[in-house]
């Protein structure tokens, strides 16, 4: 089925290693460098009261760590090891590079510490849809009978997938632009970029930077590099890829699958990449039912997991019994309840314009609830695509009037209610106005495209405030 290439192993004893950033990958990679006999020194901007006790957890252990400067290089640093958040203009990092100090992100560590008959990485990345593909992946390779997990940006971290006791067969790995920017070595068994959209420009400093991040899961992969027939950025960054000799480009669409591409005809899911004779043949793998929920970025999700696990070589009834067996996480276009023949579906998730696209592209006619942090994002192009599926918008959260104006330029015969309060309440009375704009027939949907920062702790506590208010509608008919 495929093997992953192994890098040397390095000696680490006294190597003098500094840790950028205490947190969920810091931490752990520290522990991991000083167990392999490295001199460690953790280095973090803030002084608060959490980091201060998690450097006493961490000094107690005989690991350095300095709070309240993270600008400045430790002497005789050899090596540093950045968590995913530092952004490549750190002072620090460029110190480092003065230095001539590689800089190493956590998934660059996990695989250079990966041994001999390491499980190989079928690897995802995109804009959107990141988490959903690798976990309906890792569902695919289980239901195949195949030891495996959903590690990277979710589920196991990689240093204790690689590093822990269980044995894998293969991993299915999520990758955000930031990991990839610090990982300049992996080269995976195969990889898909699912999509590709502005976001986390103030980080990657332009689209092109963020694009050419997204681009490196495909260096050197040996079996397959999956892309989006839609998206034909993703296309150019296979064409761009230095990969081994024989490795193909898959793609995978909505439409009519052409030779070497997934696709969909007549509501089944079909394989013209891993057949015989694929100017001719197609495999049948699942029918459109089998996804959970059905929406079109959905099935988009589900034609890359399956090209990854064909390029595995998993075959046709395994991909259509993961799929079946697959069920999203909350706040994913998730249906909370129907009354009186109105829909509400929670899709917090949409934190951005990207993902508010596919999920508005997923129902007609919609009462739209929106609104949040808009992360300087623009919103004229989603209104223009969305305005002929919404019935009306409810609009809540701190960057509402850029959403309101976008409306009103390119809908403005859409009824809009603006909620002028921040408060956590607010989702209760856009639910309440959702209600009264909505008819039989009719989805309400939260899809904010916008942060929830500004009123929620996050996108999963504004799905759950959300989906309190309709229950609530449900139990009682008010909320």
């Amino acid at each position: 089925m495929g093997s992953g290439k192994v890098t040397e192993q390095l000696d680490w004893n006294g190597k003098k290693v500094t840790v950028a950033g205490l947190g969920v990958s810091g931490i752990p990679a520290a522990r991991v460098l000083h167990g392999l006999g490295a001199l460690v020194t953790v280095v973090n901007d803030g002084d608060d009261e959490r980091s201060r006790a998690q450097a006493a957890e961490l000094e107690a252990e005989g690991i350095t760590v300095r709070l309240g400067d993270g600008a400045t290089l430790p002497s005789g640093t050899e090596l540093i090891v950045t968590t995913p958040g530092w952004r490549p203009d750190k002072p620090l990092f460029t110190a480092a590079a003065e230095a001539g100090v590689e800089i190493w992100g956590d998934v660059e560590l996990a695989w250079r510490l990966r041994g001999p008959g390491a499980a190989p990485w079928l690897a995802v990345t995109g804009t959107n849809g990141k988490t959903t593909t690798v976990r309906m992946l890792a569902s695919i390779l289980e239901a195949a009978g195949l030891r495996t997990a959903a590690v990277g940006n979710i589920g196991v971290s990689l240093l204790d997938a690689v590093l822990g006791e269980e044995q894998y067969d293969v991993l299915a790995v999520e990758l955000s632009s930031y990991q990839l920017h610090w990982a300049p070595s992996i080269r995976v068994h195969s990889a898909a970029v699912l999509n590709l959209a502005p976001d986390h420009l103030d980080w990657h400093g332009s689209m092109e930077a963020y694009a050419a991040d997204k681009g490196r899961i495909y260096e050197g992969n040996q079996v397959a590099c999956v892309y989006n027939v839609a998206d034909r950025v993703t296309e150019d960054l296979v064409r761009e890829a230095d990969v081994e000799e024989g490795c193909r480009a898959i793609g995978f669409t909505l439409g009519t699958p052409g030779p070497s591409q997934l696709g969909v005809v007549e509501g089944i899911l079909v394989d013209r990449a891993f057949v015989e004779n694929r100017q001719k043949n197609a495999q049948e793998l699942a029918e459109v039912s089998d996804v959970q929920p059905p929406a079109p970025h959905n099935i988009a999700n589900a034609l890359a997991a399956a090209a990854l696990a064909r390029a595995f070589g998993v075959d046709a009834k395994a991909v259509r019994d993961g799929l079946k067996a697959f069920r999203p996480d909350p706040h994913r276009i998730e249906l909370v309840e129907e009354v009186q023949g109105v829909a509400y579906v929670d899709d917090s998730k949409a934190t951005n314009t990207h993902a508010a696209e596919a999920s508005l592209a997923a129902y007609d006619p919609i009462v739209w609830i929106a609104g949040g942090l808009a992360k300087g994002a623009t919103f004229d192009e989603l209104v223009q695509k969305s305005a002929k599926r919404l019935r009306g918008a409810v609009l809540i959260g701190a960057d509402r009037a850029l959403i309101r104006e976008a409306l009103a330029r390119h809908a403005p015969e859409v009824p809009v209610v603006d909620l002028d309060r921040t408060d956590t309440g607010a989702m209760s009375e856009a639910v309440r106005e959702a209600t009264r704009l909505a008819r039989a027939g009719d989805t309400v949907l939260l899809a904010p495209a916008c942060a929830s920062m500004d009123m929620f702790t996050n996108y999963n506590k504004r799905g759950e405030a959300f989906a309190d208010a309709v229950r609530a509608l449900a139990a009682t008919g008010d909320v």
